[in-house]
């Protein structure tokens, strides 16, 4: 299988840091989510396995065929929406049931209709690249930010990179991550929440339906969604320079999540931050290659959705500290090249920079994040500095 021919230990590594990632940031929502609409220990652990084979199937099929990365995940502001709305509204596991239904079949019509594709396809490169550098920059900050509580490990995962990086680039970030494990674990600082080894079980809820959870559950879920995941997931396969059937892959995300929405899956779409990881030159020299990190990515996501409580507690186990580290770290190329590309131009340098600090900020305005706020910022100023102005007459 070509897949075997290709892959390479950065590019597993990649998909690994992309796992520990994207699950330990945000899985504490997503239990919380669950919680707030009075789910039990078996159903909790339903939603893992529901979101971990969806995540798994669409990351780790569409490589494959296409032998590009394309990268899902769940969408962590919706999850957001939902701990606090379910809190507030005392909906039921049938009514979140049923509006994960309702917010799936909407992103299933605006991928078959290719809206966001079209929309997305309006914003210019450098917007593009400076939402990306944006959304990317925070987890670079947040990497030094940790010197304030682990400095002995920070240091050690930034001298490590630094030294990798001299003798072997291509295996930089592979170098940080072991160095930082086996600090770690010398040191006694990871907090092990083993459970036995056991599949997880999937548990069926008939949806409910109501007006007041489609109005206060599926829409916003399904804004947020689309305006905080699905569009920075694109400006980031932009960035990366990877032309991908974006309409098409949304419509499976659609489609996965309202099969797997009576368990759990509430909303999968692109991702962004771990997207990144497997998209940069990190996770492979070659572009050609790079599908193979999401894939392993995509494998993994299905490991964590078949063995949901061993795997949640073996990745919840590494120090905070470590996990935001190695991310910041492994984004650094993809910040770079991102600001680059951003500011390039000085046409759109003043949007551009516009969108980046915008997208940075992380301001929330009506439930949605600063991811979307980014583009329409920069978009409007856009407009202002450029609207009405002809381009060069080159005839005669």
């Amino acid at each position: 299988m070509q897949f075997f021919k290709d892959i390479s230990l950065s590019a597993f590594v990649a998909g690994f840091v992309a796992v520990l990632v994207g699950f330990t940031s945000s899985v504490a929502i997503v239990f919380q989510a669950a919680q707030s609409f009075g789910a039990t220990p078996a159903q909790i652990t339903s939603w893992i396995w529901a979101l971990g084979l969806g995540m798994g199937l669409c990351s780790l099929v569409p490589s494959l065929v296409l032998r590009k990365p394309v990268m899902v995940a769940w969408s962590t502001p919706g999850a957001a929406v939902l701990a606090t709305a379910g809190a507030a509204g005392g909906f039921t596991m049938g009514d979140a049931v049923g509006a994960f239904v309702v917010s799936s079949v909407l992103i299933v019509i605006v991928g078959a209709s290719g809206l966001l594709e079209r929309v997305a396809r309006r914003i210019p490169p450098e917007i593009a690249s400076a939402l990306l550098a944006g959304v990317l920059t925070r987890f670079g900050i947040q990497a030094f930010a940790a010197l304030e509580t682990a400095l002995p490990l920070v240091l050690l995962m930034v001298f490590s990179y630094l030294l990798g990086r001299r003798l072997l680039p291509r295996y930089a970030v592979v170098i940080t991550l072991a160095a930082s494990v086996l600090w770690v674990l010398g040191a006694g600082q990871m907090s092990w929440n083993l459970q036995s080894v056991e599949l997880a079980a999937p548990v069926f809820v008939a949806p409910q339906w109501s007006l007041s959870a489609a109005a206060s559950l599926a829409v916003p879920l399904f804004v947020v969604t689309m305006a905080s995941q699905n569009l920075p997931g694109i400006a980031v396969i932009r960035a990366s320079g990877y032309d991908l059937p974006v309409s098409r892959l949304i419509t499976l995300t659609g489609l996965m999540s309202l099969v797997l929405a009576p368990f759990g899956a509430f909303a999968l779409n692109f991702s962004a931050i771990t997207a990144a990881i497997c998209m940069g030159s990190e996770a492979h020299e070659d572009r050609g290659r790079r599908y193979t990190a999401a894939a392993s990515c995509g494998a993994l996501y299905i490991l964590i959705g078949l063995f949901g409580a061993v795997v949640t507690g073996l990745l919840t186990s590494f120090p905070k500290e470590l996990v935001v580290a190695i991310a910041g770290i492994a984004l650094l190329g993809t910040i770079g090249n991102g600001l680059a590309s951003a500011l390039k131009s000085e046409e759109h340098r003043e949007a551009a920079l516009i969108t980046f600090l915008v997208t940075l900020s992380g301001v929330t305005l009506m439930g949605v994040g600063s991811a979307f706020w980014g583009v329409v910022a920069g978009s409007l100023a856009l407009f202002v500095q450029q609207y009405g102005h002809s381009a060069p007459d080159t005839a005669g």
